[in-house]
Parts: C-alpha cells; structure tokens; sequence
C-alpha cells in the first residue's frame, strides 16, 4: 500500500482510505458481522486513513470503528469523522459553539478517544465559509485538546476556494472521480500549494465506475441510491455524482473499453483519481470484506497513459460536464 502525506497535518495515510458511510446505513442492509469484516480487511491490507460521520447510522459508523480498533489493539489509523449534519433544520446558524461542541464531545465518546485526529465540517451551507466565528470555535476545540485538525467537507468548488482563506483548515473533502473532473482546473492545485490536504469522496460515483450497474438495477428501500436519486434528501450531487443514471451508463461503456487485464473497472476509476497528486487520499466504501480487499488493490495498479487520460477527459467532456460542469 503506497503511502501520501495528508496535507499540513504531516501524517503519512495509505493513499486508499476506508470510507465508512456504507457500514453505517443508507446503503442497504449491512449486517454488524460483514462491517466489521469490512473495516478489518481494509485494515489487514495497510489501510490507514478512515473517513466517517457522526450521522452515519447515527453514530453506528463511529461505534463499529472504536470497537474493532479496540479488538485490534496496537498503532491506531487516521480517523476523520466529519459534523453538522445531526442538525435539523440544517441551517448555518446552526454551526455555532454549543452545536459543535456537544457534536465534537458526541463524537469522541462514540470513538472511545479523548482527542479526534480530525473533525470536517459536513458540507456546511455556503453562508458557514463566510463566518470565521465557526472556524474561530474550531481553533478553540484544538486548543482545548477536543480535536488535533479540523476541515471542511463541500459540495461545491467554490467553497473549498473560500475554506483555503483560513489558515487552519488542515483538509478539504470533496467529490473527485471520472464523472466529477472540475476540481482539478484550480482546487486541487490552489490546496496542494496552501499544503491543504485533498480527501477524494464518492470515487466511484455511487457504484456506477464498478461498472456493475444496469438500467434495470434496483437499490434497497433505504439506500441513498433510491430514496435520493434526484436529490429528494439532500445535495443532488452526492448520489452518482448528479449524472442522470443513463447518461452515466452510457458513458461507463465507453470506459470500460479502456479497461484491460485482471484490472476491475472500479480499481481503474481509483487509479485515475491517484494519477493526481494533488490528491492526498481517496475514500472509497465497502459494505463486506471482498470489496475492501478489492479497493486495497488498486494501489498497485500501473500509471494510466497519458492518451488513456486525454480520452477519459474527452467521455468527461461530451457525455458528462453538460449535465455537472457548473454545478457544483
């Protein structure tokens, strides 16, 4: 497992991650015994960055974490877990210094720590990276030993754009994968220069860079994939990364072309997000032990061509930035 180092925090992190949504809920059924099988094969395999949240199964996410780093004892990975998103309604005026407080004490019991390595504000609304009173109450929660970092998880460029104004934020989190390309005009960049670390979320587009999916696939009652498809629950863009469903299939033919040897196409689609280095570390889910396994490996895929590049940048160009572009 390659290693890469997250930003001005000056933790080395494998550049695979475990993305811990899935085992909290809103992905289907995930019983308790394959999560935990999840998250100790991610581990087995030099896995050492864990991303998650405290409204992840309402905490179930943060709870399966503190339990199976507890069981395996010795060095504890890098765990991220993000905030704000518990509020109701979610509004800026609720990220204020009771709120954050109790949800950063929330989630420190939930993980069994007396300190969070690192606490992202949850795709805030925009008005939040317009207040430093709330990054003012982030430095106290360092100060006070509560958290070591704090960063910002965003929907849109621009408000990564406006978080590098603030000279603590240590990551930002955002969407980056075939189907999401514009962070890499400027983001990415301005945060490598800023020493800002890059935390690549949804590399997969909700499952459709596997390039298992279907027209015909049906998802689970309670999986995001369903009951937010259009954005009915929240950002649009989160679920398949805002590309209409047969847009995207469409597209992921053209891609899997490309596509060769013992590679899966989602090890390929990770592998293009690293070919930047900009990026510090990508997120992918895992729901059991064999998709852990499987993510693990694609830092041992081979650097894509530069024409392998150049004509998944053109598919991104024709088929997919009409409908995300300037979107998010």
């Amino acid at each position: 497992m390659k290693q890469r180092t997250l930003g001005r925090t000056g933790q080395r992190v494998s550049e695979i991650g475990f993305g811990a949504w899935a085992i909290g809920g809103t992905w289907g059924e995930v019983s308790m015994e394959d999560a935990k099988a999840a998250l100790n094969a991610a581990l087995d395999a030099g896995i050492t960055f864990i991303d998650t949240a405290d409204v992840y199964g309402d905490g179930r996410s943060e709870k399966i974490i503190a339990e199976v780093l507890n069981q395996r004892g010795g060095e504890r990975p890098f765990v991220a877990t993000k905030l704000g998103r518990r509020l109701s309604p979610h509004v800026a005026e609720g990220y204020n210094a009771e709120n954050l407080n109790a949800f950063i004490d929330r989630s420190r019991e939930n993980l069994q720590t007396d300190t969070l390595d690192l606490v992202q504000l949850h795709c805030p609304p925009t008005e939040v990276y317009y207040n430093p009173d709330v990054f003012a109450v982030m430095d106290e929660m360092v100060a006070a030993g509560k958290i070591r970092h704090y960063g910002v998880s965003v929907e849109k460029v621009e408000e990564g754009l406006k978080a590098l104004a603030f000279p603590n934020v240590s990551s930002i989190q955002l969407i980056y994968n075939i189907f999401r390309q514009r962070p890499a005009e400027l983001l990415l960049r301005e945060a490598k220069r800023r020493d800002v670390a890059i935390i690549a979320r949804v590399p997969l587009a909700s499952g459709l860079l596997t390039g298992k999916m279907r027209a015909d696939s049906v998802f689970a009652a309670d999986d995001h994939r369903t009951f937010n498809r259009n954005g009915e629950a929240f950002d649009k863009g989160e679920t398949f990364s805002g590309v209409p469903y047969e847009v995207a299939l469409e597209a992921v033919e053209e891609i899997r072309r490309f596509v060769t040897g013992d590679t899966t196409m989602a090890m390929f689609a990770l592998r293009w997000i690293l070919m930047n280095e900009d990026v510090s570390v990508v997120i992918p889910g895992a729901k059991n032990r064999e998709q852990a396994e499987a993510n693990a490996r694609a830092s041992d895929v081979g650097a894509l061509s530069e024409d392998t590049m150049a004509a998944l940048k053109q598919i991104y160009q024709e088929k997919i930035a009409p409908h995300v572009h300037q979107r998010w």
